[in-house]
This record gives C-alpha cells, structure tokens and sequence, in this order.
C-alpha cells in the first residue's frame, strides 16, 4: 500500500505538470503513454497466442504521433483507412495463415492505445486546453476514488463477478455520482459553459471510465495476467492506470468539439 501511495504521488502531479506545460511537454507525455500502453496491449496479445506485427505497428504508431504533434491533423483519418487497408489486405494475401483475430488484434493494438491516448494533445491544443485536460483526469480519478469507497463501505452486489469480483453496483453508482460532483464543480470554475453541459459529460465519464477499466480487466482474465506490466510499482503497468482515461480524453476532447467550440 505504501509502494502504491508513493508512485501515486510522484506520478499524478507529475501528468498534471506535464500536462499544465503544454506543447513539446504534453506531446512528450503523450507519446510515453502511447508507446508503453501499446507495449504492454501486444504482450496480452501474444499471451492470448496471437501474432503481433512489431515493426509495422511501431511504424504505424510513430506515423500517427509524429502527425498529431506536428499539427498535420488533416492526415489522420487517411492514415487510419491506410491502416485498416493494410491490416485487411495482409489477411486477404496470407489467407489461411493470417486469420481475422490477427487482423483485429493487430489493427486494434494501435486504434486502442496510440490513437486513443493521442487525444491528450489534441485535448490540450483546444482554447481552454489546459482546464479541459485537467477536467478529463479529475472526472476519472473521481470515478475510481468514489467507487472504492462507495464499495468497500456499502457494496454488496458484485457488478461484473467473472471481470473483476471485488467491483459492486453500488461502487459503480458510487464513481458515476462521483464524476458528476466534479464535473458540476467545474460548471461553476469554468464561466460561460451551461452546467447541463457538465452534468452530461460528468454522466459519459463516469460510465465510460468504468468501462474502461472493466474492458482491461477482461482482457487480462482472458490471458491469464493480474497486471499489464511492472513498470509502475504497486500499480501494475501503464495499460492498468491508464485503461479509463484511454476512453476519457476522446470523449472529453469531441464534446468540447462538438458542443463548445464554435
């Protein structure tokens, strides 16, 4: 426990900084998070005996990073049809040896870790930038601090039994109340911005974070690992830290988009 708290305090203040600085800092951060989450999603793939496409997917994740931080966003949607053509097309030229679990392992190796993390920087470049990137890591922390609590005080109805047995329905309402506590406090920092806007994205958040969080942890039971990785002592690996804000910072990043930018 003590091991946990420590990496906790070195590690949280540390994205946040990282984050707050902006620019070369945050594409820093990003391309850390990217990079070792897509490490450690390939070794579950390969204990799952799935076939992993090191080189091309490497290639592919630095294509993307390099695109994002070098504002070449128009490139983006391109590269991803690029990606799945080739994913696709190695299937439909190495038929039989190449089956569709590789292909989608393989594709979604980068879709889930690189492009999805990517969105940190993308979150940050945004007028406001820095306070909706914030937002996005309070809004998980809130959903997973409340639901421990809420669950280890109340919680009696396992949530997802065979995932994750120590999970309840009433820590989950517990990190959903969570989320959209922080969210309506932000409503009142942040001037200009209707509160329902922030109770809807309190809703999204606490909802997807969770199941963020219990998608990574099927993933592992279903390859037979407790942790991601080792990387970060008392935690596991980045992809266990990490597996709620992957869903967080697109979802932040795209209502923000969508509904305040103009």
């Amino acid at each position: 426990m003590l091991v946990r708290t420590i990496t906790a305090l070195i590690g949280a203040p540390l994205l946040l900084g990282l984050t707050y600085l902006g620019g070369s800092y945050t594409a820093l951060l990003t391309a850390v998070i990217g990079l070792l989450t897509l490490h450690e999603f390939q070794e579950i793939a390969r204990k799952l005996g799935v076939n992993i496409w090191t080189k091309a997917t490497y290639l592919g994740a630095v294509v993307w990073l390099v695109l994002i931080t070098s504002g070449q966003r128009e490139w983006l949607f391109p590269f991803l049809i690029f990606w799945l053509l080739i994913c696709l097309g190695r299937m439909g030229i190495q038929y039989p040896q190449v089956r569709f679990s590789e292909v989608g392992m393989n594709f979604l190796s980068i879709v889930y870790t690189v492009i999805l993390s990517s969105h940190l920087l993308m979150l940050r470049s945004l007028e406001q930038g820095r306070a909706w990137a914030f937002l996005a890591f309070f809004l998980v922390w809130a959903t997973d601090t409340f639901a421990y609590i809420i669950g280890r005080a109340i919680g009696k109805h396992p949530l997802a039994p065979q995932v994750s047995p120590n999970k309840t329905v009433e820590g989950s309402v517990g990190g959903l109340v969570g989320a959209v506590l922080t969210s309506l406090i932000a409503a009142q920092v942040m001037d200009g911005i209707p509160w329902t806007f922030f109770l809807g994205l309190g809703l999204i958040i606490g909802l997807s974070a969770q199941i963020g969080d219990l998608f990574e942890s099927a993933l592992k039971r279903s390859a037979g690992v407790k942790d991601s990785g080792k990387l970060l002592p008392g935690h596991g690996g980045f992809l266990d830290r990490f597996d709620s804000m992957l869903f967080a910072f697109p979802i932040v990043y795209y209502s923000v988009l969508f509904f305040i930018v103009r």
